[in-house]
């Protein structure tokens, strides 16, 4: 099976590394994105570029943490996915009607909660203890040490004011890690079963689960997509 990786909006493709460790294991190949800030860029466009990546991937299963749950849709479109893994993501209103600049302006304190709107994006390359705080909580000393490596600041902003409109998209599995303090596990539970019409799997774990739960991630997957 093939595995197409779409990192967060503060991470680079190496966030993937323990996760793509484990299923390299049970023989299944990997394509970590490398996504970077293109001020126009709209989701369809991110999802050229992963396709320029990896132009040979048969059927993948879309794996997109964080904000890359925007381009989740349109990579999944390009790439005749067979399968979406949303983890600690963004789920956007498929419908078309509200883009998440729009949600943001009307409901953003049942998105994220009230301490995430005190610090920039800035703040967590710069700040290791504001990283490890919102980020990195569940991680052990050397989960952490790693995990502060992967920093990388990506800000895809058309995809924020996009709006998103998707029809006949592939199996879902949304993983919302419980002790999330940047996304609103509520507010993720919700969107699975609102806007993908699926039960979420609820897992202990911070924002970054495919860190310091990567086993466990794989576990879901492999069972799953």
């Amino acid at each position: 099976m093939d595995f197409v990786m779409l990192h967060g909006t503060s991470q680079t493709p190496a966030c993937w590394h323990p996760l793509q460790t484990i299923l390299h294991q049970h023989g299944h190949q990997t394509f970590a994105a490398d996504l970077t800030s293109t001020e126009d860029w709209q989701a369809e466009d991110y999802a050229t570029e992963v396709h320029r990546q990896f132009p040979n991937t048969e059927t993948p299963t879309i794996i997109a943490h964080s904000g890359a749950g925007l381009l989740a849709p349109a990579t999944a479109t390009k790439l005749n996915a067979n399968h979406i893994v949303w983890i600690g993501a963004l789920i956007p209103d498929l419908t078309g009607t509200m883009s998440m600049m729009e949600e943001l302006a009307d409901h953003g304190e049942d998105m994220f909660p009230p301490e995430w709107f005190q610090w920039s994006g800035a703040d967590l390359l710069t700040e290791q203890a504001v990283s490890a705080y919102f980020l990195f909580h569940d991680c052990d000393l050397e989960q952490l040490k790693f995990a502060l490596t992967t920093l990388r600041l990506f800000q895809p902003q058309a995809t924020f004011n996009q709006r998103h409109q998707h029809h006949d998209l592939p199996g879902h599995t949304v993983i919302v890690p419980r002790q999330d303090r940047v996304i609103r596990p509520e507010w993720m539970c919700r969107a699975a079963q609102e806007r993908l019409g699926t039960e979420p799997t609820v897992i202990d774990g911070d924002h970054c689960p495919h860190i310091p739960r990567a086993q466990e991630i794989a576990d879901i997957i492999l069972r799953r997509a």
